[in-house]
């Protein structure tokens, strides 16, 4: 799909106004880690860049990360009113209600349109895709897209292979009604599947396909799984491939690209991507090394943190892109808008900055 050319007619874009990050407070370095796991900071490093995680406390859930990254965005944004709240998770509060309707609820946003959406670690993107098409549609003047996840509570503790990677947190945009041509607008997306290779990235029971069966389902079903190395491949490939799309779409070049926006996997894949495509690693924007692979709350967390150092400037060309479980991928474009510099997402750089 391709956003439609401007004129009298026109649709209006999704434009960028305002945008926040969050993570809970405990804290998980290699370090711990490495006392239940049998591995060590420098391996953890080595295979991820990842130096640490945070993780949600017993009782505390997606939504409560959803609403504080929210919370925070609507305040950036300079608004207490939006017409659709948008959710991308993996880890819902529930199977059954959605949790965009009760974060809509504790934001004061009781009568908004409210989903979630599921499509894993592309989950920012296909909603970006959305909440472009609400506004597009004159559905929306305004939407809030949350991207939250708490992988640490469908990641067996114990699975070395997971464990070391994901972490969890929340990120949040609001969108709201603009010119295509005007900062902060949301460009061409290009959005994919694959379900023949479902069976790459899972947690199997919980639906209604275990559900279904007899008996209880065993300990490895009931947590997250995935064949790392096909994943690897897929994501490399699948990525590069939608940014090029994403970009000819556009009639833009990889040279037209500032900054490199992928889903935070860990940084092998993060750079791989970049090298496929030509760009510098130094133009990759990375957030990884201090949160881990948050999920759906990885691209938005990235920006928080770039835009908190002030990386990211006005009229800079961003390009994002992310893979996750079913297969989905997607990649879009996005013009940097003039933002008010948010708070750094994780807390040690909240604490020393």
């Amino acid at each position: 799909m391709s956003t439609a050319a401007a004129g009298p007619s026109a649709p209006p874009a999704a434009v960028l106004c305002g945008l926040a990050g969050w993570v809970p407070s405990r804290m998980v370095t290699n370090e711990h880690l490495a006392r239940r796991l049998d591995t060590d900071d420098a391996w953890i490093r080595t295979r991820t860049g990842i130096r640490r995680r945070y993780v949600v406390d017993p009782g505390q859930a997606t939504s409560d990360l959803a609403v504080e990254a929210g919370r925070r965005a609507l305040a950036s944004a300079g608004t207490h009113a939006v017409d659709a709240v948008i959710v991308a998770t993996t880890t819902p509060d529930h199977t059954c209600p959605a949790t965009a309707p009760a974060v809509a609820a504790r934001l004061g946003l009781t009568g908004a349109a409210a989903f979630d959406i599921s499509a894993v670690c592309t989950g920012f993107v296909y909603g970006l895709a959305s909440a472009a098409g609400l506004i597009a549609a004159g559905v929306a003047e305004r939407v809030l897209l949350i991207g939250a996840d708490a992988y640490s509570t469908i990641v067996d503790p114990l699975d070395r292979a997971n464990a070391i990677i994901f972490g969890d947190g929340a990120g949040a945009v609001v969108l709201r009604a603009g010119c295509p041509d005007e900062p902060g607008a949301v460009g061409h997306f290009d959005l994919g599947s694959d379900g023949a290779h479902e069976d790459l990235i899972t947690v199997a029971a919980g639906g209604s396909r275990q559900r279904s069966r007899p008996g209880e389902p065993n300990h490895e079903d009931r947590h997250f799984a995935m064949r790392g190395k096909e994943v690897y491949r897929h994501a490399v490939t699948r990525m590069a491939e939608s940014a090029r799309a994403t970009l000819t779409r556009a009639g833009r070049k990889t040279a037209d690209v500032d900054h490199f926006v992928p889903h935070q996997a860990n940084l092998r894949i993060l750079y791989s991507v970049a090298d496929d495509l030509g760009l510098p690693r130094e133009r990759c924007v990375t957030h990884v090394e201090s949160v881990g692979n948050t999920g759906a709350a990885s691209i938005p967390l990235a920006l928080a943190d770039a835009a908190a150092r002030q990386t990211l400037r006005p009229g800079d060309r961003l390009l994002l892109t992310a893979f996750g479980g079913g297969l989905t991928w997607g990649s879009c474009l996005l013009t940097w808008p003039a933002l008010r510099a948010p708070a750094p997402p994780d807390r040690e750089e909240r604490m020393t900055s």
